[in-house]
């Protein structure tokens, strides 16, 4: 990111949006896909440069769940890592890791809002992981009374997950098409819209994390997206 952007409070207006400074992620090139793996000290991994969910959906810090986000893009792929510390996992029964799991919002889920519509920022697409490997995706358009029919929606993404039961950490990665989230070629400065959440524990007291608080009860908030954009070149 150039100088400008770091000075604090700086807004980027971006096609008549406006987007603070830390509103921002920037998701580093690979001349090569690979093989989806968890380990956030792989050399893939140590080359992104993360980002930390740290709130819960009105904005209040949750530092005990402070969940570190990466993310790289190639010429055919976007992906993302996930790493979750949690306190008590809510699993589902007998899961599915080889189809769609419909739902699957309803226990311990990281989620990828993405988009690369500005003028009608109420369509974009939805991925979501759970610690066992389960996964839905959908796409979602929030003119419709149920957007959540988009589940039947199928992107060709690929996850891979696991819990690490001794520091309480669990791992997520996505590798997601290219071409199911946007148009255009990924070129540097391509430009998405983007959020990241993550559901944690029983529904008794689950705790909600967030990249961009929507300050609601939904995660479906369009207008609190952030931005990320793919660079070229790393740190």
């Amino acid at each position: 990111m150039n100088g400008s952007l770091k000075l604090l409070g700086l807004v980027l207006v971006f096609s008549g949006l406006a987007f603070p400074a830390d509103g921002i992620i920037e998701s580093t090139w690979s001349k090569n896909d690979f093989a989806l793996d968890t380990n956030p000290a792989s050399q893939f991994w140590r080359g992104a440069r993360p980002v930390y969910m740290e709130t819960d959906s009105h904005g209040q810090r949750v530092p005990r769940y402070r969940t570190e986000v990466r993310t790289r893009w190639t010429d055919k792929s976007l992906y993302f890592l996930f790493i979750c510390p949690y306190k008590e996992l809510s699993l589902k029964p007998n899961p599915n890791t080889a189809n769609e799991t419909n739902q699957l919002w309803n226990w311990d889920v990281a989620e990828v809002f993405i988009g690369s519509d500005f003028k009608d920022i109420k369509r974009y697409k939805e991925f979501e992981i759970s610690p066992q490997g389960e996964w839905i995706d959908l796409d979602v358009d929030l003119h419709k009374p149920h957007h959540e029919d988009g589940w039947v929606w199928n992107s060709g993404f690929e996850v891979s997950a696991r819990i690490d039961q001794a520091t309480h950490v669990w791992y997520g990665a996505m590798r997601i098409p290219y071409s199911a989230i946007d148009t255009r070629p990924p070129t540097p400065s391509n430009t998405l819209r983007i959020n990241l959440f993550r559901s944690q524990g029983p529904e008794s007291h689950r705790q909600e994390i967030a990249w961009r608080a929507p300050m609601s009860d939904t995660f479906h908030v369009p207008e609190r997206f952030g931005l990320l954009k793919l660079v070229r070149k790393q740190r």
